[in-house]
């Protein structure tokens, strides 16, 4: 009777962990290459805050599934690309996560200029917001696409690659 009561007491405890503090997720889709690869299982925390170049998984605007995106532009930022660097409230940063292998020799940029203003008419990415981009910026269907992802709509943040075990890796372990 006492080992019914053990797996009884696994299973909640599984159970109030996966649905408030973590979960497990597969990637799907080349959108976030290279720092992650189609089929790769996270691990995503629901608890973390969310902060700027963060990769977090949200709800995707009208499909039943989820976006893994980086976090680029927080409430109150404004947001540009320009010749291929980001300007978030006009300071440059650099962005070494990027996928920046291009097949097409015509194509000289890896991402296309843009305002904030021009894809979403805000001038700051408004509260309760998040401005979000692929790290294969060439393959990727991010606010560039489908404009703004709402802060309620965000299941949390990528802590873990746990698969394929040859690439298990902690994520954003240095806040800025």
């Amino acid at each position: 009777m006492s080992w019914l009561v053990a797996i009884l007491f696994g299973i909640i405890i599984s159970f109030i962990c996966r649905e408030f503090l973590f979960s497990p997720l597969v990637v799907k889709g080349a959108s976030m290459m290279p720092t992650y690869e189609n089929q790769d299982v996270i691990i995503v925390s629901k608890i973390s805050e969310v902060n700027r170049f963060d990769q977090i998984v949200f709800e995707a605007p009208n499909e039943d599934e989820y976006y893994i995106k980086r976090v680029i532009g927080l409430p109150g930022d404004t947001v540009e690309m320009k010749d291929d660097i980001l300007l978030i409230n006009n300071k440059e940063y650099e962005e070494s996560y990027v996928n920046r292998e291009n097949d097409n020799p015509l194509q000289k940029r890896i991402t296309e200029n843009f305002t904030l203003k021009d894809i979403t008419g805000y001038d700051k990415v408004p509260e309760g917001y998040l401005f979000v981009l692929g790290d294969n910026r060439l393959r990727s269907s991010d606010s560039r696409h489908f404009g703004l992802v709402p802060l309620d709509s965000v299941l949390g943040e990528s802590k873990l690659r746990i698969f394929p075990l040859s690439s298990i890796k902690l994520f954003n372990t240095n806040k800025e």
